[in-house]
């Protein structure tokens, strides 16, 4: 198993860089369930933000590949389950997918709720406003 950085996820999924995109593509398709790439959560949430900030990525389309990456074979990412619930969390709220985790592990740790100034956050589940 090898570690993957967002920087070489976000080469992959864009393409926006023709030397760097091609040399991650060859590292992603070399991946398979033997030899699997890892992806942390710390990983995840910085693609989430850079897709979302940088390359103004809808919600829908953010969902289709954070859920690509939990499917596939080739990768691991880290607690995957967990990931799925904050993926489904972050679908069916308007909450950042950061806040929508920030939550989330609230949750799991036995926290009643987390408080939050972010009002919009303050609306998913597991968040109340200050």
């Amino acid at each position: 198993m090898i570690g993957l950085d967002t920087n070489v996820l976000v080469r992959y999924l864009q393409q926006d860089d023709p030397q760097l995109s091609s040399r991650a593509t060859a590292l992603i398709h070399s991946l398979s369930g033997e030899r699997q790439g890892y992806i942390s959560l710390v990983t995840l949430v910085e693609l989430v933000w850079i897709l979302v900030r940088k390359f103004k990525l809808e919600r829908k389309q953010i969902v289709c590949i954070v859920d690509s990456l939990l499917r596939a074979e080739e990768l691991i990412v880290e607690r995957s389950g967990f990931v799925r619930s904050v993926l489904h969390l972050y679908e069916n709220s308007k909450a950042g997918f950061s806040d929508c985790l920030i939550a989330e592990q609230g949750s799991v740790a036995g926290c009643d709720y987390t408080l939050t100034f972010d009002q919009t956050a303050a609306k998913a589940g597991g968040m109340k406003p200050l």
